[in-house]
C-alpha cells in the first residue's frame, strides 16, 4: 500500500505544470522526530519555521535579490522529555525562538549567497515547555517533565551566511552536484559547515538561479526566467565545526543554567529528501541525520528526524 501511494505521489508530481511567474511566497517547514517514529521524542524534538519571501529589485551584478522574513522556533530535550531526575539528563532542555531577516543574492556565475540576521531568545521566554506540553496533549503523550532545569534566558543575536556554487550537471541535465558552505556567528550558534548537495531529477533540473532547491524560484516581469516544473530527489552530506552552542552550553555571558555540557567539536550531517512543484504549491519531505552532538548520550548512534515542507506562491 505504501509503495502504491509513493508511485501515485511521484506520478501526480511529475504531471504538475506551471509556466508562470510568481514573485512572492509563504512557506512552512516543520521538523519532528514523530515524522519517522511515534516512539521517539528526544534531543532535537521539534522545529517550526514560517517564512515570507519576495523578489526585490535587481542590483548591480546579481540577477536576483530575494528578501526573506522568518519566524522560527526549536525545542531540544534529553533522551526522554519525561526525565524527572536532573542527574539523568544527557542534554539540557532548551527552547529557541527568533525572528530573522535574510537576503538571497543570485549571481550570474552560478552561485547563490544568503545572509541573514536573527534576533530572539533562548530559555523560558522561548515558550518551549508550553508548546511541547500542547503537542503532547494533542497526541495523548505523557506530559513532559524536567523543563524547570532548562537553559536560562539568554538574548539571541546571530548572523548566518550561506554560499552555494554549482559544480556540474550531466548531459541530460537530470543529475547535478553543488558545493555548500555555511557560517554562523553570534550569541547562540558559532559554527562552520561545508558540504555537498546533489539532485536527481524526475524532470529536467532547473538551474541554481531558478530552483526550489535553493529558494531562488521567484520571478517577475523584469526577470527572463519563468517558474519551471520541478520533481527531484536530493541528498546532502556535510561536516560542521562547532565552537559554541548555547542550547547546550547556556549563555555566553554567564553560567546560571543548572545543566550544561560541552558539545562535540565535529558533527557529521546527512539529509535525503524529495521536493516537487504543483501549480502554485511546493511540497517536500526530508529525512535528517546528524552524529552525536555530545559525548555520553544515552542514545549514542546519532539523532534523526523528519521534515515536512509546504510553500504557496503568488504574484
Amino acid at each position: 500500500m505504501k509503495f502504491i501511494f509513493l508511485l501515485l505521489f511521484l506520478f501526480f508530481a511529475s504531471i504538475s505544470f506551471s509556466q508562470e511567474k510568481f514573485s512572492k511566497e509563504f512557506s512552512l517547514i516543520t521538523d519532528n522526530d514523530l515524522y519517522i517514529s511515534t516512539q521517539k521524542d528526544r534531543y532535537y524534538s521539534s522545529g517550526l519555521f514560517f517564512s515570507y519571501r519576495y523578489l526585490a529589485p535587481n542590483f548591480k551584478k546579481a540577477s536576483k535579490k530575494i528578501i526573506e522574513f522568518q519566524l522560527g522556533h526549536q525545542i531540544y530535550t534529553p533522551f526522554k522529555s519525561t526525565v524527572i531526575n536532573k542527574k539523568s539528563h544527557d542534554r539540557p532542555f532548551a527552547g529557541y525562538l527568533y525572528g530573522s531577516l535574510g537576503i538571497i543574492r543570485v549571481f550570474k556565475n552560478k552561485t547563490v549567497l544568503k545572509n541573514s540576521f536573527q534576533i530572539g531568545v533562548v530559555g523560558k521566554s522561548a515558550f518551549g515547555q508550553e508548546l511541547q506540553e500542547a503537542v503532547h496533549e494533542i497526541y495523548n503523550f505523557r506530559n513532559p517533565d524536567g523543563w524547570k532545569y532548562q537553559i536560562r534566558n539568554a538574548i539571541a543575536i546571530n548572523f548566518d551566511t550561506e554560499y552555494h556554487k554549482t559544480l556540474g550537471t550531466n548531459k541530460s541535465n537530470n543529475l547535478d552536484g553543488n558545493f555548500k558552505s555555511k557560517l554562523r556567528l553570534g550569541t547562540i550558534f558559532n559554527e562552520a559547515t561545508i558540504g555537498f548537495l546533489g539532485r536527481i531529477g524526475f524532470k529536467e533540473l532547473q538551474p541554481m538561479h531558478n530552483s526550489i532547491a535553493f529558494n531562488t524560484h521567484l520571478n517577475n516581469e523584469s526577470t527572463s526566467f519563468v517558474r519551471g516544473v520541478e520533481s527531484f530527489l536530493y541528498y546532502e552530506t556535510s561536516l560542521t565545526y562547532v565552537a559554541y552552542d548555547a542550547t547546550i552550553q547556556g549563555s555566553l555571558f554567564n553560567n546560571n543554567s543548572p545543566i550544561t555540557f560541552k558539545p562535540n567539536t565535529i558533527r557529521f550531517n546527512a539529509e535525503i529528501g524529495y521536493k516537487f512543484t504543483a501549480k502554485k504549491w511546493v511540497f517536500g519531505y526530508a529525512y535528517h541525520f546528524h552524529s552525536n552532538k555530545l559525548n555520553n548520550l544515552r542514545n549514542n548512534r546519532g539523532n534523526d528526524y523528519g521534515q515536512l515542507f509546504f510553500s504557496y506562491l503568488f504574484r
